[in-house]
């Protein structure tokens, strides 16, 4: 019997695509932080997720802040704030100074934190969840080499080790020497033909023309 084209959900377009896990000690800045890109065609609501370290407790998970949605195609950075009792505003502010010398006006921010999900540089973890505890999407990884954030344009879920290389996948050298590519990743949304397609729909529709020319 075939299968019903409603029960293929769409899929997971939230992608973990940068960490720099070595921010909140050896930076102007003094904050961890990563990168969560909409690879989809629509806009993601956000409202009421949470992050975690290698921990993945959704019972300790800490709220993603200041940003509710995530457009189609948009990265946003998320920086560790209040780790210190520095505001947000202030780590923001350092943050573009660090990277940019200015304030981009197309990088969108927003802020995590609290205790226990600071980021070790000696391998770690980050884990995104739906405001219900589902895992949306999460990424570990090994030794960080400070200044080098790790490069996940790819979109991998799982374990990541790729460094950021400048001139590759949008990074840049900072003007604080650091190297990568914060909210300057090109995420390219998931064309719907591709969506039919891993979903079994054209594979249905091809069926349903071959049966309607018998």
């Amino acid at each position: 019997m075939a299968a019903s084209a409603s029960a293929h959900a769409a899929p997971i377009t939230l992608k973990i695509t940068e960490v720099a896990p070595w921010g909140s000690t050896n930076t102007s800045y003094a904050a961890d932080w990563f990168e969560l890109t909409n690879t989809g065609l629509s806009s993601l609501d956000i409202t009421g997720w949470k992050m975690d370290d290698s921990s993945a407790v959704f019972s300790s998970a800490v709220a993603l802040r200041g940003v509710t949605s995530i457009a189609a195609g948009q990265s946003v950075i998320f920086l560790e704030g209040n780790s210190t009792g520095t505001t947000d505003t202030t780590i923001n502010a350092n943050f573009k100074t660090a990277w940019f010398g200015a304030s981009p006006t197309s990088l969108v921010i927003g802020y995590y934190g609290g205790s226990g999900v600071g980021l070790g540089t000696s391998g770690d973890a980050v884990n995104i969840y739906n405001s219900t505890g589902t895992v949306m999407t999460n990424v570990s990884f090994g030794a960080a080499t400070t200044g080098y954030s790790f490069d996940n344009a790819a979109g991998l879920t799982g374990s990541i080790s790729q460094l950021s290389v400048a001139a590759t996948n949008g990074a840049f050298t900072s003007s604080n020497v650091e190297v990568g590519s914060p909210g300057t990743i090109s995420a390219v949304p998931i064309p719907a033909a591709v969506w039919m397609f891993g979903t079994g729909l054209i594979g249905l529709l091809g069926s349903a023309r071959k049966r309607a020319k018998a």
